[in-house]
């Protein structure tokens, strides 16, 4: 039970951090989008490496300690592909211009800092600003489930490897905050509005994962585990891949984003190798 709650605890943390994104675009003079790009960077490095050399291998390990070492390779592998086309199909369905894992450029947020939304916006109507929200916050919750499942089944299974898939969750929620709550602010002009819609959007990391380990609780063994982990590994590398390093090079110059990822690959290899 005190697994569960860590567990939970974690995943809210994660997914609030949008909250965070929301308070830096609306409440500070000017955001510093290159330190947002390192930050991208960073957590795109903590979950390429610990996908691979951590969760990957953990998910083959437990699928085959009730099969063969080759079984469980094999569950791992076509479980890590699985995830993938799962994220993937999930992007396919949420049009562009609802998705909050498509990029945003700098320029796109620069009318916040001075209050002035874009021209246009303030012609919709209330059931066109309804709707609109409608969409934003079902895209939301469809892309931060599958994130949600992956931080509190990880850190239920571990509590450190939890720990560490949070933060870079939490990294990369921060812009995708950003990326939320600008466009509903360009469409309402109401900053409180759009930090509320960005803040609640997080709620659907924890419900993701509360409600996903529901689901799969009567059914954990250790291959079931086995096959949720590559699955989750295989998210993680997607996500990483598609939107983190896009986003990284979109915020930052020259070598940030990489100099980000490597920082994060670094800190997560030295985690690893403390706990060990």
């Amino acid at each position: 039970m005190e697994n569960l709650w860590y567990a939970l605890g974690l995943t809210v943390f994660a997914g609030l951090s949008t909250g965070i994104g929301s308070a830096v675009a609306f409440f500070t003079r000017r955001t510093n989008y290159r330190v947002l790009s390192v930050a991208t960077g960073f957590s795109a490095g903590v979950m390429l490496y610990v996908s691979f050399v951590e969760i990957l291998p953990k998910a083959a390990r437990a699928a085959g300690s009730s099969h063969s070492a080759r079984t469980g390779d094999w569950l791992a592998t076509l479980a890590f592909f699985g995830g993938v086309v799962l994220i993937l199909l999930i992007d396919r369905l949420v049009p562009s211009a609802d998705n909050p894992h498509e990029v945003r450029q700098e320029p796109q947020f620069g009318p916040v800092h001075n209050g002035t939304p874009p021209q246009g916006a303030p012609g919709a109507t209330a059931a066109q600003l309804h709707r609109m929200g409608l969409f934003t916050a079902l895209a939301i919750a469809i892309h931060n489930f599958p994130e949600g499942l992956a931080t509190f089944v990880a850190a239920l299974d571990d509590p450190t490897l939890g720990l560490a898939i949070a933060v870079a969750v939490a990294l990369h929620n921060i812009p995708e905050g950003i990326s939320v709550s600008v466009p509903i602010y360009f469409a309402t002009g109401n900053r409180r509005r759009a930090f509320a819609y960005s803040l609640l959007s997080g709620l659907a990391e924890p419900a993701g994962g509360l409600l996903g380990y529901l689901a799969l609780r009567p059914f954990l063994g250790p291959t079931i585990l086995g096959v949720v982990f590559g699955a989750v590994a295989g998210i993680m590398v997607y996500i990483s891949l598609d939107e983190l390093l896009p986003t990284s090079r979109a915020y930052g110059r020259g070598h940030d984003s990489i100099y980000g990822l490597l920082a994060g690959m670094a800190v997560m290899a030295l985690s690893l190798l403390l706990i060990a």
